[in-house]
């Protein structure tokens, strides 16, 4: 099984590459763009997760599964 990493994981490590916990040093910019990627990380998470749980029904389902996952997702948490 392989080992996925989470969105927070991921920007946490990003961060790290910009300076000690007590003094980042990255620009606005810079930290908008990374917070960007760890959302559309976590939507993607998200939906996977969804899916996984989808498993015990008809393959013909998948689809309408996935559009379903991605429609509650941007109802929840989209602006």
């Amino acid at each position: 099984m392989e080992n996925k990493q989470t969105a927070v994981d991921w920007i946490r490590k990003e961060l790290e590459g910009y300076g000690s916990p007590s003094a980042l040093n990255i620009d606005w910019e810079t930290f908008d763009e990374l917070i960007a990627q760890a959302k559309e990380m976590e939507k993607e998470q998200m939906i996977e997760f969804f899916m996984k749980g989808q498993n015990t029904y008809p393959s013909e389902y998948v689809l309408d599964n996935k559009q379903i996952a991605k429609q509650y997702y941007k109802e929840t948490y989209e602006d």
